[in-house]
This record gives structure tokens, C-alpha cells and sequence, in this order.
């Protein structure tokens, strides 16, 4: 008896994802699910996020059922020994019998735990091309119910990520990122509180949990190697991120990690996105908004006391991210100064920076002067409440 009917495959042939078209697709899932703890490994999770890749939230699929090809997810994997079929089944036959998600949701003063196995059913045959995949019924809340509280990413950032920690952390981030650009075009968030989600900030223990390596690396270099500074390698060199990150200390441990994220301007691709028309408007919203602040930076005073001290260079004057951020972020902080201690003051903190100045590369010349400024400024405060 066949699994899949001659009938049911032409009749789902529209359903099937090929891999031109799923490159260019995106994942959406509930925040809940991306700070959930994943008891898989890399390639089951991988299937996981391929299958939800091709979850249309507009057009539901029947039966929470959707149909992948073989070669596809043997080309998406980049799988073409001759040993591939053997290890197709191995992934599911683990997916099934180990795999799963715990779901954390908030919970009066707690949260509420929840163990979801996401994907109880895989069929396919050994002559046959597709490949049936249907998700368990609780699972699709975190993927199709997604009002409020939901991320969504790039499937081809995920092809080339070799580690599960890496795409754990990726969708970390991606769901701190999203929210910094939602935040970035809409008012009603202090400039600190739309930066922190650039510079989001983890407990280690925290950390643990969703990477689910409470009980492994108990070694701090150990944990910091595997779960941090090889997935940050992968995340860099291939998705739309660039990522930093500081060790936060309490007392003599590492207590927390304050990450740094930044988006690559040159390999900028959201076609993935393009068919979002909230995103449509809070693009041309930030572009407006950007715009105009590069306009007055331009205009600004502290730029040309930038100039003179050669903490800006008129090359990156070029680049409207860097001047956006001086003027968005940078330039308030000076005017504070200024109220303070006049505009000679702002040029004497800027000649001592420029004199101190470490070395650092250009996407940091905001933040680097950013974090002067907030060093600074308390001290003037207080010299002159005494």
C-alpha cells in the first residue's frame, strides 16, 4: 500500500517547496518558541525550520501537513554521498524517538512548561520524490498564531550554520534585532531602550538553558568556545549578521554576555520580506527618518569638532548608518555636555578622547564614542552638585 497516493501527489504538487524559491523564504515563529529549549541536534532542527519555511500563515495547510522533496532537502543540506538516503532516515528516526521542544511560557510569578515533540509524523517511500511532513497540532500556535511577540528570519541564513548552538543563537539575535528595527522606525521608546535591543544582554545561566548545556562545558573557556565564539564565527561568515559580544563579570565569574549585533549593509538581502507590507512602511519610515538626521548631522557642529580632533574621517562621513547613529545617539549626549560646560567643554572631552583613542573599527566609531560620552558625563555631574 502506498503512503503517498499517485491522486494525493498531483494534488499537492503547489504545496512542494524547491529550494530556488525556499532560499529566498522566511521562518516566522512565536517568541516563545525561539527562546524554548531544543532537545535536537543540528540536522533534525534544521528539518524543523525548512518544514516551517514553507508553513503559509495566509493559506494554512490542511492537516498541518506540507510536502518537501528528497533532493531538496538533500541540496539544502548539501548531502550527495551515496550514504545520504541512510542518513536521511537516521535524522528522522532521532527526530522522532529524541527530539523535542520545552516550551517556556510566562506564568504568574513563573512559567509554565510545556514539552511539544513538533513534527510526530514523516512519510515518504524509496521511489517516490516527495516527502510528507505533518506537524503535531500544539506546535502550530507558536507557528501560525503570530499577532504579537513573533520573529521571523531569513531561511538561507540558516543553510550554511553548522552547529545547533549557532542556530539557537541566531534566532537569538534575530529576535532581539527584529525588534530594534521595529522599534528604530515607531516612537514612543527612550534611544537606550531601542539600543539595548542591539546590545542585548543574556545571563550565562540563561544562556544554558536555551542552548540546553546546563549540565555540559562546565568549564566557563569550555562553554565560551562552543557556545559563543565558534557559533559567532559561523553567524558572521555566513548570515546577514555581524556579532561581537563582552563577558559582563559578578564578582569573579561571568555572570551575563551583552552581545553586539550589526546588520552587513553589502549583503543586505530582505526579499524575503518584501511581500510584508508592515515592513514595506517601517522601511521607508526609517529611510525617511534617517534621511533627516544625516541631514543635520551634516549640519552640526560636533561634527566639524570630530573632524579637527580625526575621530571621523571625511570617508565616513560617506556612510549614512554611522552619521544616523552620531546624530541620533552621539550628538543629544554632547548637548548635555554642552548645557554643562559650554561648547569648549564638548571640545576639551573630544580632544582628551582623541588623545586616548583605541583602536577600533569603523562600524564601532559610534559606539565607541558613545560609550566616552556616558563614561564622562556623570563625573561633570557630579563635580558640579559639589
Amino acid at each position: 500500500m502506498e503512503i503517498i497516493s499517485k491522486n494525493e501527489r498531483n494534488s499537492n504538487e503547489r504545496t512542494v517547496c524547491p529550494l530556488k524559491e525556499i532560499e529566498k523564504r522566511k521562518i516566522v515563529e512565536h517568541n516563545d518558541l525561539i527562546t524554548s529549549v531544543a532537545k535536537m541536534d543540528k540536522t533534525p532542527l534544521k528539518i524543523f525550520e525548512l518544514a516551517v519555511s514553507c508553513i503559509d500563515t495566509e493559506n494554512l495547510p490542511k492537516d498541518n501537513t506540507i510536502y518537501l522533496s528528497k533532493e531538496e532537502l538533500f541540496t539544502f543540506f548539501d548531502v550527495s554521498d551515496n550514504g545520504k538516503h541512510s542518513r536521511f532516515k537516521e535524522a528522522i528516526s532521532k527526530m522522532q524517538e529524541q527530539a523535542f521542544f520545552e516550551v517556556r511560557e510566562p506564568k504568574n510569578k513563573g512559567f509554565k512548561f510545556r514539552r511539544i515533540l513538533p513534527i510526530p509524523t514523516v512519510e515518504w517511500t524509496d521511489y517516490d520524490d516527495k516527502v510528507m511532513i505533518r506537524f503535531n497540532q500544539d506546535i502550530m500556535p507558536y507557528l501560525i498564531e503570530l499577532k504579537q511577540n513573533f520573529t521571523q528570519y531569513a531561511l538561507s541564513d540558516l543553510i550554511d550554520l553548522d552547529s545547533k548552538y549557532s542556530i539557537i543563537l541566531y534566532k537569538w539575535l534575530s529576535m532581539n534585532y527584529n525588534q530594534y528595527e521595529h522599534y528604530s522606525a515607531k516612537s514612543g521608546r527612550r534611544a537606550e531602550q531601542v539600543e539595548s535591543y542591539r546590545n542585548p544582554s543574556i545571563t550565562v545561566k540563561e544562556l544554558r538553558v536555551i542552548t540546553d548545556t546546563v549540565k555540559d562545558y562546565p568549564r566557563f573557556d569550555n562553554f565560551e568556545t562552543w557556545i559563543l565564539k565558534k557559533p559567532i564565527e559561523e553567524i558572521n561568515a555566513h548570515t546577514h549578521f555581524n556579532v561581537t559580544y563582552d563577558k559582563i563579570k559578578k564578582g569573579r565569574s561571568i555572570d551575563s554576555i551583552v552581545f553586539h549585533i550589526e546588520k552587513k549593509r553589502t549583503a543586505d538581502d530582505n526579499s524575503y520580506k518584501l511581500d510584508d507590507q508592515a515592513y514595506i512602511e517601517d522601511k521607508k519610515q526609517k529611510e525617511e527618518t534617517e534621511k533627516d538626521l544625516v541631514f543635520e548631522a551634516m549640519k552640526s557642529k560636533y561634527t566639524q569638532i570630530l573632524l579637527e580632533n580625526m575621530l571621523l574621517s571625511p570617508y565616513e562621513m560617506t556612510d549614512t548608518a554611522l552619521m544616523a547613529g552620531l546624530q541620533a545617539h552621539v550628538y543629544p549626549l554632547y548637548d548635555e555636555l554642552k548645557d554643562l560646560r559650554g561648547l569648549n567643554g564638548v571640545k576639551d572631552h573630544l580632544s582628551y578622547v582623541a588623545s586616548k583613542q583605541e583602536d577600533y573599527s569603523k562600524r564601532n566609531v559610534a559606539k565607541y564614542l558613545k560609550k566616552a560620552i556616558e563614561q564622562y558625563l556623570p563625573t561633570v555631574k557630579r563635580q558640579d552638585l559639589s
